[in-house]
């Protein structure tokens, strides 16, 4: 394999995982949200517990791992409070436009091509296409603290992303700590702002697969493609997860495939080609 398929495979491994959270979070629709993100979280943070010496970790990068993992849910939840869910979505969708943007902000070293902003703009367009379903959107300005919540979910999801970049190297497994960290943030948020709530036998499996796979393993191996590829490239490759996670609601037979639906695969395919190619 070689050091740039690495990267990519990691990237569209994490992507595939992401894929599958609508479809288990419809399974778990009934469960409070930071109730549910906290337990997730916690049960994904255990994949790294054999590596328990990785989880030292200084200040600014606790701080850094914090502010994405916990930073991102809570405000893409408070903005789903304050704004319809199909609005809130698209502007949260803007992260991987903003790692590509922003890269040569960043990280020292990267370029900015007109092919990097064409091929994730063409992903945006697919996104838009699969969270709208073609119709159209009303942004209405009583909405407005809430499409600026879920704008603020995407702004931290890029920074975090291009900042374990910058910020050095450390092992892969400190992700571990973040997530414990966050979830125990998250569950004192949901002891604060929601009713109690006990899982019931059924819930268990849905919450093991959501904890060990998009809530898990999916930030481990998020944080391993960042480190060693091109964040322009798996910007635009992260697309790829409103396309999988339409797939998968419609394989289980809770969302169907329609034209806008071949459309938006067209765009977004596209742009992740024409991404890998400008990189």
């Amino acid at each position: 394999m070689t050091r740039t398929a690495r990267p990519a495979l990691h990237a569209l491994a994490a992507i595939a995982l992401w894929g599958t959270l609508a479809w288990l979070s419809l399974e778990l629709a009934h469960v409070p949200p930071f109730l549910l993100v906290g337990t997730a979280l916690a049960i994904g943070s255990l994949a790294s517990l054999g590596r328990l010496r990785d989880w030292r970790a200084g200040p600014r990068l606790l701080a850094l791992g914090v502010y994405g993992l916990f930073g991102f849910h809570f405000l893409l939840f408070m903005a789903l409070r304050l704004a319809p869910p199909v609005e809130a979505n698209l502007v949260n969708y803007l992260w991987p436009l903003l790692i590509v943007v922003l890269a040569p902000l960043v990280l020292p070293g990267y370029r900015l091509a007109a092919r990097h902003v064409i091929a994730a703009l063409m992903g945006l367009a697919g996104a838009a296409l699969l969270v709208t379903g073609g119709g159209k959107v009303a942004f209405d300005a009583a909405h407005a603290p809430g499409y600026a919540l879920a704008l603020g979910s995407a702004f931290v999801w890029a920074t975090y992303s291009l900042g374990t970049k910058r910020i050095g190297a450390f092992p892969t497994a400190t992700v571990g700590l973040f997530a414990a960290v966050s979830a125990a943030l998250a569950l004192a948020l949901h002891a604060l702002l929601e009713p109690a709530y006990a899982f019931t036998a059924g819930d268990l499996p849905w919450l093991v697969l959501m904890g060990a796979g998009p809530m898990g393993a999916a930030f481990f191996l998020w944080d391993a493609a960042l480190k060693q590829g091109d964040p322009r490239t798996i910007g635009t490759l992260a697309y790829l997860t409103p396309l999988l996670s339409t797939l998968v609601l419609a394989a289980s037979g809770a969302g169907a495939i329609t034209f806008a639906s071949l459309v938006a695969m067209a765009l977004i395919v596209g742009g992740a080609a024409l991404a890998a190619r400008a990189s």
